[in-house]
């Protein structure tokens, strides 16, 4: 959206719909339409078809448009194709939501790896977080890229759509106090969810002033524990996924958060709403350390505890709500979009925002606005 309100840009959106049914409902809310749109999703697919499929269909789009450069975001099967079939296209990649990393290979699986195999084909590495970007400056980014310092665009999007107006909600409120659930990750498959389901109803049953929401993701590892375990109880709304405007809008009335998802732990804090995230481990430890999420894992007891202490303790939960956002401070696309026109003219030291020097620091350019 930035870089098409700029005369001297033009973008061209290729979309590989490896999900369907959640990037279509992103893009009508955004109001774009893909100039490419490859549908590759298919029933029962893997990994390794996906990014088999994707690397030769955008290898055909770059051919055909002869891009300046390709834009990758995130740790998706799809950037990771993407970026490999840019570079085996000699045509450049920067990375959007560069450097975060949880150290683990296998942890976020296979998000993790993806990220990596990206950091090592971009050349333009635009950071969300101070962390994220020394991050890629110990694993010499910079040596031959730039790394700099914008911010996360899920903040510029998340207060774009808080600013229109709202559709419908999808249930009725019975309570006082909202919760919000969402849990889809692989790694939780099993135990772990189930684990998750009998903290939440602990929860829902022990205190009458909590309504809890969770948008059930449609995998059967997922829904089959939700619906055995959740179902049935007046105040837990499984609900159908929602649109991404709607999960804004929950986000928005929720007192707490409970997620495995890592967009939630960046979105959430815009609201100054805690979160529980209900995983081992993060490539977000920012949160952790700004005191806006807490790493609490998928154990019922430990959930319940740290869930009701926020609830039971009004100090503590305001000490959650009031911590600032690392995230960024909604202009993260103004900054790329600059970085990139700029980068085009052979001319970043005009607008990059922060940028590693040669001194190994990171340090802003003179004048430049301060990505936090």
């Amino acid at each position: 959206m930035e870089l098409r309100r700029r005369a001297d840009a033009r973008a061209v959106v290729c979309a590989t719909a490896q999900h369907r049914e959640m990037l279509d409902q992103v893009l009508r809310i955004f109001e774009i339409a893909p100039d490419h749109d490859l549908d590759l999703m298919q029933a029962d697919q893997r990994s390794e078809d996906v990014a088999a499929a994707a690397m030769r269909a955008v290898a055909r789009v770059i051919d055909e448009e002869r891009p300046d450069v390709v834009v990758v975001q995130g740790d998706t099967t799809t950037a990771m194709a993407s970026s490999l079939a840019a570079f085996f296209r000699r045509t450049p990649v920067g990375h959007v939501e560069a450097g975060l990393r949880t150290g683990i290979r296998t942890s976020p699986f296979p998000e993790e790896l993806m990220r990596r195999i990206v950091s090592q084909v971009a050349e333009l590495h635009f950071a969300p977080t101070t962390r994220a970007a020394e991050n890629l400056r110990r694993e010499r980014a910079d040596a031959e890229g730039a790394v700099f310092l914008t911010g996360n665009t899920v903040v510029d999007a998340v207060r774009w759509i808080a600013a229109r107006p709202r559709a419908g909600a999808p249930f009725v409120r019975r309570a006082s106090r909202l919760v919000l659930l969402t849990a889809h990750r692989r790694e939780n498959f099993g135990e772990p969810i189930r684990e998750i389901c009998r903290a939440v109803r602990t929860l829902a049953d022990r205190h009458p002033d909590l309504e809890v929401a969770y948008p059930v993701h449609l995998n059967p590892n997922i829904q089959g524990p939700v619906r055995e375990l959740l179902s049935g109880h007046e105040r837990i709304h499984l609900l159908e996924p929602l649109d991404y405007a709607s999960l804004v809008h929950l986000m928005e009335d929720a007192y707490l958060i409970l997620t495995d998802s890592g967009g939630l732990q960046e979105e959430a804090p815009v609201f100054g709403k805690p979160v529980l995230v209900l995983r081992r481990d993060t490539e977000r430890p920012e949160a952790i350390e700004a005191g806006t999420a807490l790493l609490v894992g998928t154990d019922e007891a430990a959930i319940v505890a740290n869930a009701e202490r926020l609830l039971e303790d009004e100090a503590a939960y305001r000490r959650m709500a009031q911590a600032q956002s690392p995230f960024g401070d909604g202009v993260a696309a103004k900054r790329i979009a600059d970085i990139l026109v700029a980068w085009a003219r052979r001319d970043l030291a005009s607008v990059a925002p922060w940028r590693w020097t040669g001194s190994g620091r990171l340090e802003p350019y003179p004048g430049a606005p301060v990505a936090r």
